[in-house]
């Protein structure tokens, strides 16, 4: 039995998945992620979005626990994307004359991934759909994350079952609720679940934000991580500092050094920062840590400090994917730096300078460049860079 109860007639109905390494077949989850479906009870029983297919079996059992062989009446389509669609053509095949709920946008993805929807019912802002005793109103959040996403307001207990709006990583290891849980743990992994997920659609979010703000909220019931119903500002707060790029006052820095020359000039920058009392340095080797942690970070702090050595006259590979993810992300309003190595012919730093044209960002100091080995006078200049960086943070 997997439901907890909501409300008087609302249940949750989550699974955990352990087994799965990457969400979105890109960005790790080492403690997972959890799927969370909702059931309203009244005189209409309607679902709120399903789960990831490989727990439809349960999903469905699950389902014929709490209403027995009543049918489902509404299927409410908040999200399509397959982990929380994956279980549609099921619960359409065992409840036939299920009604499709949806926006103008959502059907036409319903067709595309699944079938041509037979019974469907297009909702839009403010729109009211009652089930008896319970109301449910609907307003579309688009672009957070994708086209078609809509959040449901379930009006009697003021619960926003806001999709993937406000989840996370991270399974639910027996707390559901906010309050019954350590929220330490869900600190990195909320924050690493919007920027790697919602991150590109910051002015969507805090449009979004804005638009939801007029509704009475008691708890927020998402698609993946905890219910949120004793702290929401816990959870809407980081939101609202994420998406409207407020940062603090820290650098990353990230290298790609084959030889260790890079290296060595990320480690005199970084000694450097520390010395001028910046406290919150980050340093990043491109091809150990993922660039879902460095991302996290990105959205954290304000300063990016970003090395490459020359490969085939080029940027070193795992430099150069972490840079086209935060180029197609979007992030705005950083201080950046350059810096890099080459052996004979160059490419690290040139590239990296294409980089800084594309993204815009503040330039602190002239790219540093050094030829095999750190010698004095580019040492010296690792040293400006990191001084013209600090300047900049401590204003």
């Amino acid at each position: 039995m997997h439901h907890v109860k909501l409300a008087d007639n609302i249940y949750y109905l989550g699974y955990n998945d352990r087994r799965t390494h990457l969400f979105e077949n890109i960005w790790p989850i080492p403690h997972g992620v959890s799927y969370n479906s909702y059931l309203i009870d009244d005189e209409k029983i309607a679902l709120v979005d399903t789960v990831e297919r490989q727990f439809i079996d349960d999903y469905l059992d699950d389902i014929h626990s709490i209403i027995g062989d009543r049918k489902v009446d509404y299927l409410i389509i908040n999200h399509m994307e397959p982990d929380h669609s994956g279980a549609l053509k099921a619960i359409v095949a065992k409840y036939p004359d299920i009604i499709l709920v949806g926006n103008k946008k959502t059907f036409g993805f319903v067709e595309s991934f699944y079938m041509k929807p037979v019974n469907t019912h297009e909702v839009y802002d403010g729109h009211v759909l009652e089930l008896g005793k319970t109301r449910v109103q609907f307003q579309a959040i688009p672009m957070v994350h994708w086209p078609e996403t809509m959040v449901s307001f379930e009006e009697t207990n003021q619960i926003l079952f806001s999709g993937d709006a406000f989840g996370s990583y991270g399974t639910l290891d027996g707390g559901i609720f906010d309050d019954e849980i350590n929220l330490d743990f869900y600190e990195i992994e909320v924050m690493r679940y919007f920027t790697n997920i919602v991150g590109k659609y910051c002015p969507h979010t805090q449009r979004a934000i804005k638009k939801l703000a007029g509704l009475d909220i008691k708890m927020i019931a998402a698609t993946h991580g905890p219910i949120w119903r004793s702290d929401l500002n816990w959870v809407l707060s980081r939101y609202d500092k994420w998406s409207s790029y407020t940062f603090d006052n820290g650098v990353i820095i990230v290298y790609g050094s084959m030889y260790g020359n890079t290296q060595k000039m990320a480690e005199v920058i970084a000694r450097q920062l520390s010395v001028r009392g910046i406290r919150d340095i980050r340093v990043y080797d491109a091809s150990k840590t993922h660039s879902s942690y460095i991302i996290n970070d990105i959205f954290k702090y304000k300063g990016f400090i970003v090395g490459s050595c020359a490969y085939n006259n080029s940027l070193f590979p795992n430099v150069e994917t972490l840079l086209s993810t935060i180029e197609h992300m979007g992030i705005k309003d950083h201080y950046l730096g350059v810096f890099g190595n080459f052996s004979w012919n160059g490419g690290g730093v040139k590239n990296l300078m294409k980089f800084a044209e594309t993204i815009n960002w503040d330039l602190v100091y002239e790219p540093v460049e050094e030829k095999g080995a750190l010698k004095k006078d580019k040492f010296e200049q690792c040293i400006a860079l990191a001084n013209a960086m600090a300047d900049k943070l401590l204003g």
